[in-house]
């Protein structure tokens, strides 16, 4: 439970709302070459095979059931084979075109958020992208490594298939059942690939097995403006003061206060990007307590001022 909640936490802000999906229906040869820079893909392999190639590093089969994870924003190859040259390209905003330029949406529709060059093709892709550019998403994606591939026989989840019936339904609210399917797919993979040793999975991530550490950061988590101190928090964990401060910065690397000061100026970037509330209620909601207060920390950490921030993102 403890590490789904490090992953719930750090997806709560930036799930999928919109994302894309496409079932991909391919008949060799082909060859796609995805530049949309998104930061985070998924690719669930259901039929066939393929394999995906990343600029500068090694080709990766995927079989049935294996999932991919592309980490963004730089291009890669995806195709029946690592020597098929590309012939179709994808571009931001999932425009799809040949590599001079023509556009291939109706040429290659076939039906309900499906796409391909044969509705027979031995490979059939599930692909997710997510336009992930919240702030604190961004301690997930630098854990990752630019491609994980989890194969089928690592883990055990239903997932796949049922999004894979899912995607092709044209019904009231199907987006938000997909996009709440896709984000159990991701936590999913990401709790099964963290689990595994060659994962090296980050030290705040392994924190929160930490009986004493991830009570802590669960505290911190779920209840950022309360006005914390080290001794609140270790009287919380059932510690003393300075054993949290020792096993909380050699576990997670960083002082609780050092971790609350960065947890608390994310959610307020989040905040300041995907809401019209005032500078001073989101000082309120992530535990400042007034505007200037947030501004001061925020532009010492940032260099820009909050609405600075909010103009620059928008």
């Amino acid at each position: 439970m403890l590490i789904v909640d490090a992953l719930t936490d750090l997806l709560d802000g930036p799930r999928a709302r919109g994302a894309f999906l496409l079932r991909s229906i391919l008949s060799p040869p082909w060859s796609l070459r995805i530049q949309d820079r998104a930061p985070l893909a998924l690719a669930a392999m259901v039929r066939g095979e393929a394999w995906v190639v990343p600029d500068g590093g090694d080709a990766v089969r995927l079989g049935p059931g294996d999932v991919a994870i592309i980490r963004g924003p730089d291009p890669y190859t995806v195709a029946d084979d690592p020597a098929t040259p590309p012939e179709v390209v994808i571009h931001p905003g999932q425009h799809c075109t040949t590599l001079d330029g023509h556009d291939l949406a109706q040429a290659m529709d076939l039906g309900v958020r499906t796409w391909g060059n044969s509705p027979d093709g031995s490979a059939v892709i599930i692909t997710g992208a997510y336009q992930m550019r919240g702030e604190i998403s961004r301690r997930l994606l630098e854990a990752l490594p630019t491609l994980l591939v989890l194969p089928e026989d690592a883990w055990n989840c239903p997932i796949i298939p049922l999004l894979a019936d899912e995607i092709v339904k044209d019904e009231p609210g199907q987006e938000a059942v997909l996009d709440r399917l896709l984000d159990l797919l991701l936590i999913a993979v990401l709790r099964a690939w963290f689990s595994r040793p060659e994962a090296g999975a980050p030290a705040w991530y392994r924190a929160h097995r930490d009986p004493v550490v991830g009570k802590a950061l669960r505290m911190l988590h779920n209840n950022p403006a309360r006005p914390w101190t080290v001794a609140a928090l270790a009287a919380g964990a059932g510690v003393s003061r300075a054993a949290l401060a020792r096993r909380f910065t050699e576990l997670v690397g960083e002082s609780p206060m050092a971790f609350l000061t960065g947890w608390r100026l994310a959610m307020a970037a989040d905040l300041l990007r995907e809401t019209d509330a005032t500078v001073g209620a989101v000082a309120a909601s992530v535990g400042y307590g007034s505007s200037f207060a947030l501004s001061t920390a925020f532009k010492r950490v940032r260099g820009v001022s909050p609405q600075e921030y909010r103009a620059g993102a928008g």
